[in-house]
């Protein structure tokens, strides 16, 4: 056995257990927070239903397409800040817009009025200059402050079709100030990108194609007339003349309440241990190893969940079981890979190198095939189907992590070591 064979065993160990410290203590000191710090959804913890009036002159109604850019900025507003478990509804005939959104976490002092006029103001829309080095950590460009043009510079946006291509675009209209501005833009900019941000969140990054010195644009690039005429909403969001004013402000009960939460953790629980000990009797060692990596799994999911501020709402815990499900899953065809390596007479440590090489495309498809379901469900769904699928999409990206990655490490370090030589440590 090599001494520092070891060693990568200790990293992971060491390594999950620093996670499981930082998802259940928090890490105060660097900002990250705690599960007890996860905001839970309506069906959990109830929320607060407001209705949204349009702050103008009395007499005047707005349009369905003003209502419509307002809903869409609303959900922006509160996607970018983790909230997906949200109802937000428009009611043409009164002229106003209904939103339903969970508590925060650990409130217990909860002012309801300041959530609903932080969501209600009116919106920023601004054209940026980009800053190719300046990137979120998932590659999206951040604002500069090299502002080209704001809301006010818009006249109107809308739905077209490109006479040349026949593809759907977004017609933008600029007021004269605007587009004199995005014509000096547009030359000193040409085949470089601009950006456009509502209260500082990348809406979409196009590249300018021409010079544009009449005013009139397209933005091309979306792949259905509804994503265009989503877009259309939101830039026409942040040149709305009016914020929304709440009226009426009511709290609204869990679905199924905390009770519900303590039933599904009590049932979670009790299944990992019968998990946890089939893997252990089957499987032996290897099983053992599988558990660790599936507790690193669980609370890397949770710390992500917390650190976020994503909602966790029920179908957001399915979407956690099934992904541990698919961890599971994954160890059982690399074990069961190593032990026929072993039955044809290879050592262990050849075994488990061939087990992983074997198993590791039909792992990875299986893999593939989930988180594209679940890119699916966030496309097209909304409210807790877009929880699920962030939860379920995460999970089984780091149940392969987890499964494959920290699991090779673990058992590769130890198969050098005496007691690892037998057959029966794999439970053949």
């Amino acid at each position: 056995m090599k001494q520092n064979n070891w060693l990568g065993f200790l990293f992971v160990i060491v390594m999950i257990c620093l996670l499981i410290y930082l998802a259940f203590d928090g890490g105060n000191a660097i900002g990250i927070p705690g599960i007890k710090d996860t905001r839970l959804g309506i069906d959990i913890k109830g929320g607060i239903y407001t209705t949204l009036y349009p702050d103008i002159p009395e007499g005047q109604k707005p349009s369905e397409a003003d209502l419509n850019s307002a809903r869409r900025i609303i959900e922006t507003r509160l996607e970018s800040k983790g909230i997906f478990d949200k109802n937000v509804t428009v009611e043409k005939e009164n002229g106003r817009i209904i939103v339903e959104i969970p508590f925060a976490p650990g409130e217990e002092d909860f002012n309801p009025q300041k959530t609903v006029d932080e969501i209600g103001k009116t919106a920023l829309l601004t054209f940026q200059e980009v800053d190719e080095e300046k990137v979120d950590e998932n590659g999206r460009y951040l604002p500069t402050g090299k502002i080209i043009i704001e809301g006010k510079d818009v006249k109107n946006a809308g739905v077209g079709t490109n006479p040349d291509t026949g593809e759907v675009v977004v017609t933008l209209e600029l007021n004269k100030e605007g587009a004199e501005k995005f014509a000096e833009a547009t030359e000193r900019l040409l085949q470089k990108k601009i950006a456009i941000f509502m209260d500082d969140v990348l809406i979409v990054a196009p590249t300018v194609n021409n010079v544009i010195t009449d005013g009139n644009a397209i933005i091309t690039g979306q792949r259905t007339a509804k994503e265009a005429g989503e877009l259309a909403d939101t830039i026409r969001a942040g040149a709305l003349p009016f914020r929304m004013v709440a009226k009426e402000i009511n709290l609204i009960s869990p679905i199924l309440g905390e009770g519900a939460l303590k039933v599904t953790i009590r049932a979670g629980i009790v299944a990992l241990i019968l998990v946890a000990l089939f893997m252990i009797v089957y499987y032996r060692l290897a099983g053992l190893i599988a558990d660790i990596a599936l507790t690193g799994l669980i609370v890397i999911t949770l710390l992500i969940l917390s650190a976020m501020g994503i909602t966790l709402t029920l179908p957001g815990i399915a979407g956690i079981i099934l992904s541990i499900g698919m961890g599971v899953d994954a160890n059982v065809v690399i074990f069961e890979r190593i032990k026929e390596e072993i039955r044809n007479g290879k050592t262990v440590g050849a075994a488990v190198d061939d087990g992983f090489r074997r198993a590791f495309t039909a792992i990875l498809d299986s893999n593939v095939t989930t988180v594209l379901t679940a890119a699916i469900l966030y496309w097209l769904g909304s409210g807790p189907i877009r929880g699920f699928a962030i939860t379920l999409g995460m999970g089984v990206a780091l149940s392969f992590l987890t499964g494959v990655t920290a699991t090779r490490i673990m058992l590769k370090s130890i198969t050098g070591a005496k007691f690892t030589r037998s057959p029966k440590t794999f439970g053949i």
